[in-house]
């Protein structure tokens, strides 16, 4: 009799749901609302450079993974308490979020000021990975693989909604960076991680997987049930998820500057709120016929779809000098971004052992978190800050940047599609 693994339920289907759902709308609302301007705030109120800019998402990401795979992961397998690290992990990060604002507000040299930020967000996001790696766990605790990829796309559409919300919000709060400095922000993001926590307690149960002495087979389709080339096909992936996030999430933090722009589209924030709410509309509807469109493809093609689309976002964002193209440049990267999240999270469920949930996560989350500031920070920051300084004018210098980040998408997308190939080829061989 073989051990394994099962999951521990105690609450109905709907109500798991709900306080999923809840959970996640909240959260995109904070994160719509609070960063989709904190870098107009420290470019253009503080005077960071663009590089400067990147490092709030950098150096906190850096943090972050760094606690998901040391801290919370381990923690996370041995407890198997997914729910109590989202809870304790909003509430110590809202805190965290309002004593930033305090040390940042009380200081006159502006400067300084956007680096307590970036210093007092890296804290915060030591807590905060503590949510991340529990929520990330527990998905692929209360759901079967069969279901994933429509549960995470259900949950990404609804988050979009969320963010749709968030983003109009604080558009009409952000007031030139007043939203920011005065702490209306701050306040309403700090508020809304502690309320998060509440349909999580209501309506979630704590998660985990409970070992029992029966046979209870985990089919790891890409790896033929061989743990030896499960684990290398999982690093293969993570290499080519690391490509293609960082190609595409390397234009995150400069995104919204490029279109600020007095020299190129010279957009406020509630047209800046709009065109941000075209990409959370695509979460929208994307998120709610993925499902159907991953089981109809599988989830490997899904990947190669939406990365393919996201290549063709960058590409026509950076050529276009029309205000329309970019609605749908941004509609396209929404489009791309759920799909990349949903059929890649499915693909990683698969290959990562139930017992080993919190730990692996860990290491498919790197390839996010560590995008979203790091490639910035590598990347596009410093292309763009030399290319200014080489006398280039702003709009072709963030224009080159959008350029590099479509090249880096696409040798991840090949990475994946040889990858993809071996694992066929090898498939064949050994059916005959």
């Amino acid at each position: 009799m073989k051990k394994s693994f099962t999951t521990k339920l105690s609450k109905t289907p709907l109500r798991i749901f709900t306080g999923l759902s809840s959970f996640q709308m909240l959260a995109m609302f904070r994160r719509g609302l609070f960063y989709t301007y904190l870098s107009l705030y420290m470019k253009e109120f503080l005077n960071l450079s663009v590089f400067e800019t990147t490092l709030y998402a950098t150096l906190p990401m850096i943090m972050s993974i760094i606690f998901q795979n040391f801290v919370w992961g381990p923690i996370s397998d041995k407890s198997q308490k997914r729910r109590t690290l989202i809870v304790f992990g909003e509430i110590l990060a809202g805190t965290g979020t309002l004593i930033v604002w305090v040390f940042h507000f009380f200081l006159t040299n502006l400067h300084l000021a956007g680096y307590v930020i970036i210093i007092g967000l890296s804290f915060v996001e030591m807590f905060w990975s503590m949510s991340n790696i529990g929520w990330s766990a527990l998905i692929s605790d209360l759901y079967p693989t069969k279901k994933r990829s429509k549960i995470m796309g259900q949950l990404t559409g609804l988050g979009g909604l969320g963010r749709i919300f968030g983003i109009f919000i604080g558009g009409l709060l952000y007031d030139v960076g007043f939203g920011f400095r005065n702490g209306p922000l701050f306040f309403v993001a700090s508020f809304v991680m502690i309320i998060s926590t509440i349909p999580m307690l209501l309506f979630s149960p704590e998660g985990g997987i409970t070992l029992k002495e029966h046979e209870d087979i985990n089919v790891i389709e890409l790896s033929n049930n061989n743990n030896q080339k499960g684990i290398f096909v999982f690093i293969i992936f993570i290499i080519s998820l690391a490509f293609i996030n960082f190609g595409r999430n390397s234009i995150a933090i400069p995104y919204s500057q490029y279109l600020s722009l007095d020299t190129g589209f010279n957009v406020d924030s509630i047209m800046l709120s709009f065109i941000a709410n075209s990409r959370s509309v695509a979460t929208l509807i994307i998120g709610f016929t993925l499902g159907a469109l991953s089981k109809r493809i599988g989830h490997s093609i899904a990947l190669i779809f939406g990365t393919s689309i996201g290549i063709v976002a960058l590409i026509i964002t950076a050529t276009t000098s029309h205000l329309p193209i970019i609605f749908i440049g941004s509609f396209l990267i929404g489009a791309a971004e759920v799909i990349i999240y949903a059929s890649s999270y499915v693909i990683a469920s698969v290959l990562i052992p139930a017992r080993m949930r919190g730990k692996l996560f860990a290491v498919y989350n790197t390839t996010f978190f560590l995008s979203w500031g790091l490639a910035g920070t590598l990347i596009s920051g410093p292309i763009i800050d030399i290319l200014l300084r080489e006398g280039t004018s702003a709009v072709f210098a963030y224009q080159i940047g959008f350029f590099i980040a479509a090249i880096i998408c696409l040798i991840g997308l090949l990475i994946f599609i040889s990858l993809e190939i071996s694992i066929k080829i090898q498939k064949s061989k050994s059916l005959k």
